[in-house]
């Protein structure tokens, strides 16, 4: 069975086909440029990587002329579309009326397109993925991945904001978080490592969005982005957690009109903002080695939330048996891993610094460490075909 993964931006759509014989990708792609010019990289297992300047002016123009590779005879790897048993979307946001993955019908759309306000950055994208698909293969079933959907599992003490209950029932406004596909995958496999099914972990997924969750037994109990993916810890250009009266101090002082401060804060805020290098953190700490103090204070200040994250699950999940990081920053960045769990003996952990140094490695955490530390590559992909192949297979999510 192969099943395709679609990940659909404004203007790109990035694309993976699994063989889930074998559970292993059999090519991949990015369209980018939807809407401009068009540009396809396309790169089957095996052959070599192609790069075409195609005319994309819509995501089904897109979805067409990845269809068009996957099934060539020169780049491809599957005779034609029927081959294609399902596709997978990533959906950053369900709200309350998506929570688990989903065959996507009319009501499935008409409740994510009530999502365009709690993720207005990616909701619309993601429609115009889905329905560039359904256009271009009509016949074949479409599925929705939540990633909102793992972090259902918190109690109300852990989702919910002290406003008035009736404006927060009225307008869905609660903690849903997000990256949970990411989160699911990881604290699953460190699950498989302790080989222990009631662990308690925190998963902290770091990268241009960052993203940090306590998980206990495998399930979500609570997580660090809030209603939106803007709440949490600082990121590439996004704010996370900040005093809300600094939001309508800064639209009456600078002007700032409401329906443009949810952009501002997502994009000119974070590593951006702080340094006034870039929102990219590998550009952050060549300006600090340089001298630069305010790129300086920004690698110390997401290293200082995630300390406080870490500690504060501890608490929450009354122990801790293992911290895991995941994605860009996580899996990459030994510097930040190092800063952000210096000084935490008083928990049980412990970083070996040297095996921290060595890149690619798993475990990074001291013998003598009670706590263990983990390095696990995320696989977003993976969980999104799986879901896939299920719900076609007729499986219980």
């Amino acid at each position: 069975m192969f099943i395709l993964v679609v990940n659909a931006g404004s203007s790109s759509l990035k694309y993976q086909l699994f063989d889930m014989d074998t559970r292993e990708v059999v090519a991949k792609g990015l369209c980018e440029r939807i809407g401009i010019d068009g540009k396809l990289t396309h790169n089957t297992v095996g052959k070599e990587k192609v790069q075409k300047d195609i005319p994309m002016p819509t995501h089904a123009q897109a979805v067409s002329a990845l269809v068009e590779s996957l099934t060539d005879k020169e780049i491809g790897c599957i005779e034609d579309m029927s081959a294609i048993s399902a596709v997978g979307h990533r959906i950053v946001h369900g709200g309350p009326w998506l929570i688990k993955s989903v065959l996507v019908d009319d009501k499935v759309l008409a409740d994510l397109e009530k999502c365009r306000d709690l993720a207005p950055l990616h909701t619309g994208p993601h429609l115009l993925g889905i329905r560039g698909c359904m256009e271009v293969m009509p016949s074949t079933p479409q599925v929705l991945v939540i990633d909102t959907a793992f972090h259902q599992t918190m109690p109300p003490e852990a989702y919910t904001y002290a406003i008035p209950y009736e404006l927060a029932q009225k307008y869905a406004i609660r903690r849903y978080g997000a990256h949970g596909t990411s989160h699911r995958y990881v604290s699953g496999k460190a699950i498989e490592y302790l080989g222990d099914p009631n662990a308690k972990i925190v998963t902290c997924h770091l990268g241009n969005g960052s993203s940090i969750s306590a998980v206990n037994a495998g399930k979500c109990v609570d997580t660090s982005m809030g209603l939106t993916p803007l709440e949490g810890v600082i990121m590439g250009s996004r704010c996370g957690s900040i005093d809300p009266a600094i939001v309508p101090l800064l639209m009456l002082r600078e002007g700032i009109p409401a329906d443009k401060m949810g952009a501002w804060l997502n994009k000119q805020c974070g590593f951006l903002g702080l340094s006034g290098v870039s929102s990219d953190l590998r550009d952050v700490r060549a300006a600090a080695a340089q001298g630069n103090g305010r790129a300086k204070l920004a690698i110390d200040l997401l290293a200082y939330q995630i300390k406080k994250y870490v500690g504060a699950y501890a608490a929450a999940m009354n122990g801790l048996d293992c911290v895991v990081f995941t994605a860009g920053i996580g899996e990459n960045d030994s510097e930040m891993r190092a800063l952000a769990l210096k000084d935490m003996e008083y928990f049980g952990i412990k970083l070996d610094e040297e095996k921290n140094r060595v890149r690619g490695c798993f475990e990074i955490h001291a013998d003598d460490s009670k706590v263990k530390i983990l390095v696990i590559p995320t696989n977003e992909e993976l969980v999104i075909a799986s879901d896939t192949m299920d719900i076609v297979s007729g499986k219980e999510i």
